[in-house]
């Protein structure tokens, strides 16, 4: 199984990349909440079905837990569902991927743990990258831009809580509790905000479902939790960081997405920030980063 950590870690990486322009299609035929209860509810049952007896371990703490995490995971999809709508799949991955950099400050509100000088210069380098690739004109960011980066936020916010909660947890189980608050509320929301359910899908529809369901969702959490229980924290942040890059991959190859040069700066910036955070942060043993299975993609 060690032989196939790292393989796996990547085969991961690239499915997440992959779907930032399966979901921005996606949106085009399905509101996000509707999408992203479709997609939470039936990875939730069907991990439910391949980890029946992780239910025995169920507790009011799993629960409370499970539900609020759900909470915050399905607004950080939101936004980045939202954002999709009006940005391209490229920039909503990298401006996405910041989380990496914003979760050792947000550790600094919860568990009181000082980000380090490493932190602080991948913030501002990241910040750098930001401003190349949302401002266009004037000092002024997209709607689309401005959400990406906020789901960025809200993912570091998912991820400290997350690390504070799974202290002595099954992983696995409180994976599937919050996917399925995940999926009620993006149920609740879709029906408080879209009561209309009549929509004309074509053939494309259900097959990029199944795909962002199973694969990105379901079989990429798996692969997740394969690759980093025998893979060093260092070699895994680094594989896991390319996920913005194969979003911008394929994005120009299925997507058209066209790339200027100050985008590819920008890009260059901010992944460059997100690898010095994680890698110098293992090295110097400081802000611990837990990952979340199946966190990071669209």
């Amino acid at each position: 199984m060690k032989k196939l950590a790292k393989p796996a870690l990547f085969v991961a990486t690239i499915i997440w990349g992959s779907s930032f322009f399966v979901m921005k299609n996606t949106l085009d035929e399905i509101p996000a909440p509707y999408l992203l209860a479709i997609r939470f509810a039936v990875a939730a049952l069907f991990l439910s079905v391949l980890f029946v007896r992780k239910w025995k371990l169920l507790t009011k703490e799993y629960i409370i837990q499970g539900a609020i995490l759900g909470v915050c995971l399905y607004f950080g999809y939101l936004a980045q569902s939202l954002g999709l709508k009006t940005t391209t799949p490229g920039k909503n991955a990298f401006l996405t991927a910041t989380y990496c950099v914003i979760v050792p400050f947000v550790y600094w509100l919860i568990d009181k743990k000082r980000p380090t000088v490493y932190n602080l210069a991948a913030s501002v380098v990241c910040v750098s990258g930001i401003g190349l690739i949302s401002v266009q004109k004037g000092t002024a960011i997209g709607v689309g831009d401005a959400l990406s980066l906020l789901c960025g936020f809200l993912y570091a916010f998912h991820i400290a809580i997350l690390g504070k909660f799974s202290r002595n947890k099954d992983v696995i189980l409180i994976t599937i509790l919050q996917f399925i608050f995940c999926a009620f509320c993006a149920l609740i929301h879709g029906i408080i905000t879209r009561p209309e359910t009549t929509w004309a899908f074509s053939g494309g529809f259900w097959w990029s479902m199944v795909y962002l369901t199973f694969a990105a969702t379901a079989l990429s959490m798996l692969l997740q939790t394969l690759g980093q229980k025998y893979t060093p924290p260092t070699s895994a942040a680094l594989i896991l960081s390319l996920e913005s890059v194969f979003g911008v991959l394929f994005s120009c190859l299925f997507y058209g997405e066209l790339l200027t040069y100050r985008l590819v700066i920008g890009f260059v910036l901010v992944f460059a920030s997100i690898l010095f955070s994680e890698l110098a942060g293992q090295k110097k043993k400081s802000t611990k980063v837990p990952e979340l299975p199946g966190e990071k993609a669209a």
